[in-house]
């Protein structure tokens, strides 16, 4: 998908959040190989490596802080909203400080970036927004109450994105995977096999893919893929939408 647009970004902006590894790295190499000048957001020093790789620019921030926001550059045409982060835990044991970072972090984080670069795309009549969502922002699972909660916020912030920003050329959408391989993903699997008696392979297609049809792991930059094709003009009516690349999870 990416190689049939490759020239499609040259000229844009692009602020990609959590981009030092994984799904956000992804999107940063993908936006970047396309023509984009992107900006790398991430609360670990490795962004600056990251950034080095794609002639981009790191932005070392935590993003719940929201003085830390207003830090960053508003002349952005593209903006992906990807930074997040796990905690299990049955919501009766639920730490209420980890449960309010995660909101901080999947939800005000984004809202206040929008708040920061949607004048300047009004002004110039494009842009776009993909917001990372996943799975458990159409399905839910047990023991991940915030994370769940973050990410329902996510799709409904981005649809409201979506009819504001409309009559000003600016599209907004989800981009929801299942399990994709990242370091947070393989970081589990150990543990799960461990906990369950069974070998690694095993704990992707029997724990993790349950319910999934198609019984592999997403690749980061399958996941790019979809957030730059939504990048483009061609786009243009795409809007206010959560694409599931989820291996068939929501179809069952």
């Amino acid at each position: 998908m990416s190689g049939a647009y490759h020239s499609d970004l040259a000229g844009k902006s692009a602020l990609v959040t959590g981009a030092a590894s994984g799904i956000g790295l992804a999107c940063a190499e993908a936006l970047a190989g396309a023509g984009a000048k992107v900006h790398l957001v991430d609360i670990d020093d490795a962004v600056e490596k990251a950034a080095a790789d794609v002639n981009g620019i790191a932005h070392v921030i935590d993003l719940t802080d929201a003085q830390a926001i207003e830090t960053l550059p508003a002349e952005i045409d593209i903006l992906v909203n990807n930074a997040g982060f796990q905690h299990i835990a049955p919501i009766h044991e639920f730490p209420p400080e980890t449960f309010a970072r995660i909101q901080a972090l999947m939800v005000t984080a984004p809202f206040l970036l929008l708040r920061r670069v949607l004048p300047r795309m009004y002004e110039r009549g494009w842009g776009r927004v993909v917001n990372m969502s996943s799975v458990h922002g159409l399905r839910a699972s047990a023991f991940k109450s915030a994370y769940v909660t973050a990410k329902h916020a996510l799709e409904g912030l981005s649809k409201v994105t979506a009819l504001e920003g409309a009559e000003h050329g600016v599209t907004s959408n989800c981009v929801s995977p299942g399990y994709v391989r990242t370091p947070l993903v393989t970081g589990q699997l150990q543990a799960q096999a461990e906990e369950h008696g069974l070998e690694r392979d095993a704990v992707i297609e029997q724990v993790l893919l349950r319910r999934s049809a198609i019984k592999r792991l997403i690749e980061p930059a399958d996941v790019a893929a979809c957030v730059l094709w939504l990048s483009g003009d061609h786009a243009a009516h795409v809007t206010g939408t959560s694409i599931p690349l989820d291996g068939g999870w929501t179809a069952a």
